[in-house]
């Protein structure tokens, strides 16, 4: 379902990644930030983001992180 009837609310829009994806939104002084685990997903998101609400990805996170391995001891 692609949604382009005007504004779409960026919670909406968050919730609908967290869903498809496995991602995590971190949030920065009240501002979300989605954490990724490699390019090729970050790559998909972006896709699903553009196609299906028509925007572009740094429109709706601040910032895209990509996600820490733990360090090995």
């Amino acid at each position: 379902m692609t949604i382009r009837r005007g504004y779409v609310e960026q919670d909406y829009i968050i919730e609908r990644v967290q869903e498809q994806f496995p991602c995590r939104v971190l949030w920065s002084e009240g501002r979300p930030c989605l954490e990724y685990g490699n390019a090729e997903e970050l790559e998909e998101i972006e896709e699903y983001v553009r196609v299906q609400f028509d925007t572009e990805l740094l429109d709706v996170f601040f910032t895209a992180v990509e996600r820490l391995l733990p360090e090995e001891d």
